[in-house]
């Protein structure tokens, strides 16, 4: 499907083309596709931007879900995915992709411009167990989404205790909670 206000190197127009409009200032780069300078930045737009990097056995979550949901203003230099199919994916992924090979439960993703992209909450929750894993960069991404959204630390972390048992699920629940509290008295 061709969208109206997508440009992806090749298909209407070369890169070379593209490049030259992006220093005209006709159109500005959203993820990994060009768009009208003019046009409104949305979420259906971001999503779209990634769908041919993407196969339909995938989907985007952390901080690349939370770009599209739109939390972070600029999205992450390497996409993190994770399967959305039952089986195994055997075939060598693109090199800007993270890969995770955890099968997501459909009822954690949501489907957005044809692109499966993890729920705001599941997305949350993914990255609070980062945090509590001891990983540094998504303390950032934790705190937009929070400012994006205050409700979403309390959703997070219920849909994190009625979940799966996962790794850094209690740590993340109690990190998620205490968010809450700082939310409530600010």
């Amino acid at each position: 499907m061709t969208w109206p206000f997508l440009y992806y190197a090749g298909d209407r127009l070369s890169g070379a083309e593209l490049s030259a409009a992006r220093l005209d200032g006709d159109v500005v780069e959203i993820g990994e596709a060009y768009m009208p300078a003019d046009a409104v930045e949305t979420r259906e737009l971001r999503a779209g931007s990634l769908r041919p990097r993407l196969s339909a056995a995938l989907a985007l979550t952390r901080e690349s879900a939370a770009w599209v949901h739109g939390a972070l203003a600029e999205p992450p230099v390497r996409h993190r995915v994770q399967r959305l199919s039952p089986r195994r994916i055997h075939h060598v992924l693109d090199v800007r992709l993270v890969y995770r090979d955890v099968a997501l439960r459909v009822v954690d993703v949501e489907v957005i411009a044809g692109v499966a992209v993890t729920t705001p909450a599941k997305t949350l929750g993914d990255l609070a167990r980062d945090v509590c894993g001891g990983v540094a960069d998504a303390e950032d991404a934790v705190a937009a989404l929070i400012s994006w959204r205050a409700e979403l630390a309390a959703i997070a972390a219920s849909t994190l205790e009625a979940g799966p048992p996962l790794h850094h699920k209690r740590a993340a629940i109690a990190y998620l909670r205490e968010r809450c509290q700082e939310e409530v008295t600010r």
